[in-house]
């Protein structure tokens, strides 16, 4: 039997030694605090949908207050799914060697730390993996993780009902997003699994990837600007598919900023502050946390909100909520990332005349 490239036992362990230990853990700190997330999980369905014109094909939404470590065995789970197609390519290679799978317990460590770091930092996810036949109870879910929630609540003296229908909304968006538009999910897997079956695990990669960054660097770039350390091994065709990946997240993170404002106006006064606190909470990292972020592609996933952002605001105002809706029409509309960035460029392809 191939071995596993990730061993997941190891990443487990390394990602909760990573957690630490969890604040606001007694039961009288979550008191009412599941249910007010399946509440606001189904009040933001409604509002999402007023505001957007998606509603999930698949069913109402379901929320589910986690620890850190309830979060980390998810995105294990989930991590997976996702690389179970090149499971048996990797491990076949690393077979062709001899000793324990060393390989795998490093990868392992790395996916670990990075599970880790994040526990302590998300507030709210949605797992928008393939629905399988498999513990179909464990997905489809929108996942908020409390003791983070109740520390960021506390320390900035938020209103408490306010944020979490706040959270609710933009985490509920991004379900509407990949189960409301029909083609959605089929389309983001379907570029992740063209990353995966690319995969090379021939050292030879690790080269001609210095090669890049050095050039890359005399040429003025940073080149782990897209995606990170992802980026920066990745094959040509990886690169294209990473920058279309790029293209879409921006498009969906910055449609779930924006619809979180617009549907909780009115009813969450404090979105204003909120929308600033996490916004400098996302800016202001320094030291390990920024290089951690560099290397993990983190730092690129925080520019899509505000580019994803920008890249609707100069929609709309060229050609309304119709010229935006033709981002959901197809995937052939899915604005690339040079497009988010020059959003003219999109609204020239598709066709603006037509909604002006």
């Amino acid at each position: 039997m191939a071995a596993d490239p990730v061993d997941w036992e190891v990443a487990r362990k390394v990602a909760r030694r990573v957690a630490g230990k969890e604040p606001f853990t007694g039961a009288q700190h979550r008191d009412g605090l599941e249910d007010d997330f399946d509440r606001y999980t189904a009040m933001a369905e409604d509002l999402v949908a007023a505001e957007t014109g998606l509603r999930s094909l698949s069913g109402n939404a379901r929320g589910r207050v986690t620890d850190r470590n309830g979060w980390i065995d998810a995105n294990l789970a989930s991590f997976a799914r996702l690389l179970r197609p090149i499971t048996m390519k990797l491990g076949e290679k690393m077979d062709e060697g001899s000793g324990p799978n060393l390989g795998g317990k490093v990868a392992g460590a790395e996916l670990g730390m990075m599970l880790g770091w994040m526990s302590t930092r998300v507030l709210g996810q949605y797992d928008l993996l393939v629905i399988e036949d498999e513990q179909p109870d464990e997905q489809d879910i929108v996942y908020y993780v409390a003791p983070n929630v109740l520390a960021l609540e506390r320390r900035y003296a938020f209103p408490k009902q306010e944020f979490r229908l706040w959270l609710a909304l933009h985490e509920v968006t991004h379900r509407a997003q990949f189960t409301g538009v029909p083609w959605m999910r089929e389309h983001f897997l379907g570029l992740v699994n063209s990353t995966m079956d690319s995969v090379d695990p021939d050292p030879q990669r690790f080269m001609a990837a210095v090669q890049r960054m050095m050039e890359a660097r005399k040429r003025g770039e940073d080149p782990m600007d897209q995606g990170g350390m992802m980026a920066l091994f990745a094959s040509e065709e990886q690169l294209t598919v990473i920058n279309e990946v790029a293209g879409l997240m921006s498009l969906l993170e910055g449609h779930g900023d924006v619809t979180m404002d617009r549907a909780g106006k009115g009813l969450v006064p404090s979105q204003e502050r909120f929308a600033r606190v996490l916004r400098q909470r996302r800016q202001n990292s320094s030291g390990f946390t920024k290089v951690f972020q560099r290397l993990a592609g983190l730092e690129a996933k925080i520019k899509q909100y505000a580019e994803g952002e920008h890249f609707i605001s100069v929609v709309e105002d060229h050609g309304g909520a119709a010229l935006l809706d033709r981002a959901w029409a197809e995937p052939a509309n899915v604005p690339s990332i040079t497009e988010i960035r020059e959003p003219e460029l999109w609204i020239a392809r598709v066709g603006a005349d037509a909604v002006a």
